[in-house]
């Protein structure tokens, strides 16, 4: 499964009138960071980056005076984005920004089916406990060392730690997938899965001979009924043993 974890930076609080300046994203296959990461700075056309949005992430309007706009970097934007599940922090704010972006050039919206919330998340599993963020990254020992100010890469890297501590900690996955869904990933960049592996044609013979598994069934009938063994010993397998014998 393709997971997206990103976040965006903006001019202001009202995407009716304030645009996004920063988008970054990284990509997860079944849980897992691939690698691959998506980051832009956007030239907000027409608009000023209002000083209370500059506190929190540090992007002046010289910074951005040579980036391109929204439209520019829309198709590299939508090939990133395009598929798999979207995962933000108080997701409802940075998808509100992007489907103003596409709307004004056109595009369709990203539905709301496609995206999770970790804020909700966290507020489900942490019920009264401050769930920005910084408190969650404080939560699970996630280093934030490197973040003095909001930055959306930075914290698209920090939220993909956080999200994969609220669905479970970091267990590695078997990537058990086969046929169209393996090369799927593989296309995609992603892991490959167990369905990339060659398949025995035949599977090897048993190491237990017929002697071996009726010499074994004489043993454990001499301890008796009660015998541990017949916990992992089926009834089945022990008839089958009698017949061998």
């Amino acid at each position: 499964m393709r997971e997206i974890v990103f976040d965006t930076e903006t001019t202001g609080l009202d995407p009716a009138v304030e645009r996004v300046i920063e988008i970054g994203g990284v990509e997860l296959w079944n849980h897992i960071p691939t690698g691959r990461e998506f980051h832009v700075y956007i030239r907000p056309e027409g608009r000023k980056v209002d000083p209370a949005a500059f506190d929190v992430h540090g992007i002046s309007d010289e910074f951005l005076a040579d980036k391109p706009v929204f439209a520019e970097v829309l198709d590299d934007f939508l090939g990133f984005f395009a598929e798999g599940r979207l995962i933000a922090h108080n997701a409802n704010f940075d998808m509100r920004f992007l489907n103003a972006e596409l709307e004004r050039l056109g595009r369709e919206p990203i539905g709301p089916e496609r995206v999770v919330d970790t804020l909700a998340m966290a507020r489900r599993k942490f019920p009264m406990a401050p769930a920005t963020l910084d408190a969650l990254c404080s939560r699970f020992s996630i280093d934030t060392s490197r973040r003095d100010k909001h930055g959306a890469l930075l914290d698209s890297q920090l939220l993909a730690d956080v999200y994969i501590e609220l669905i479970g900690g970091r267990q590695a996955a078997l990537g058990l997938v086969f046929g169209a869904d393996a090369a799927a990933g593989a296309e995609r960049g992603g892991p490959a899965g167990a369905g990339s592996l060659a398949r025995r044609p035949a599977p090897l013979p048993p190491r237990l001979t017929a002697d071996e598994a009726a010499r074994h069934l004489a043993f454990v009938e001499s301890l008796g009924e009660e015998a541990v063994w017949w916990r992992y010993l089926p009834r089945p397998v022990k008839a089958e043993a009698e017949a061998a014998g």
